[in-house]
């Protein structure tokens, strides 16, 4: 298994002080489809942002020469932060028209973009809402399949869909960090298989001290900072 790149000392999802906060600060936008008369299920806009994630890392236009290359690793030479934001309508075909790859699940769409200054996000960005990203599921999700990669949020946190999704988002990059080379290829070519599921509270202490990859949020927003979120879990993460 390959090294994560982050030091844990040094970790983009820690609320410590670090020279993580000295650099130029960027943030990677996600902008979920909400229609009013037909908005997403919360589980697959959940799984759908974090394979949204996955997928602009692994494009080549984010490695070596490629045009988000630099916006990329400046993103994670400093603090990695998503945000979240909701369109419909015209608002989610000007969204669609900025460069950036589309994900869809089974009722979700998200669109990534390459990262962005904190405070240069594009107008048509900018303009989209953070709130009223409250959504449901309709029915109870499934039992995750234990040969996939699950990401596991903590029960004892309520946070909005948006909220979730970002944290999702840095679960599923946490686990593609730990991955090697051969295990990241073999995921991407199935096309990022995963599952957000909440943990049960019994369970959830187990997670956290099982040395898996494990986010804690440095609480720009919702929650408190140092709070832990989510854990990733998969048989080649528990090597």
């Amino acid at each position: 298994m390959s090294a994560d790149p982050t030091p844990v000392s040094d970790s983009p999802f820690r609320s410590d002080p670090s020279t993580r906060d000295e650099a130029p600060q960027f943030v990677l936008p996600l902008v979920v489809r909400i229609e009013r008369a037909d908005p997403p299920a919360r589980t697959d806009a959940l799984e759908t942002a974090a394979r949204a994630v996955l997928t602009l890392l692994a494009d080549e236009r984010s490695a070596g020469d490629g045009e988000w290359a630099r916006a990329v690793r400046d993103w994670q030479d400093a603090r990695i932060r998503k945000v979240v934001r909701r369109a419909r309508g015209a608002e989610w075909r000007r969204a669609g028209a900025l460069p950036g790859i589309t994900v869809t699940g089974k009722s979700a769409e998200v669109r990534v973009f390459p990262p962005v200054p904190l405070d240069g996000w594009p107008k048509d960005l900018a303009r989209l809402q953070v709130s009223g990203t409250d959504l449901d599921d309709p029915q109870q999700p499934a039992d995750a399949d234990p040969d996939a990669v699950v990401l596991w949020l903590n029960p004892e946190l309520g946070m909005s869909a948006g909220k979730a999704m970002a944290q999702a988002g840095h679960g599923a990059q946490l686990a593609w960090w730990e991955l090697s080379g051969p295990e990241r290829a073999a995921w991407r070519d199935a096309g990022f298989p995963l599952a957000v599921r909440t943990a049960d509270p019994a369970r959830w202490s187990a997670l956290t001290t099982a040395g898996l990859p494990l986010v804690r949020d440095a609480g720009f927003t919702e929650i408190a900072p140092g709070s832990c979120t989510v854990v990733a879990d998969h048989p080649a993460l528990r090597r």
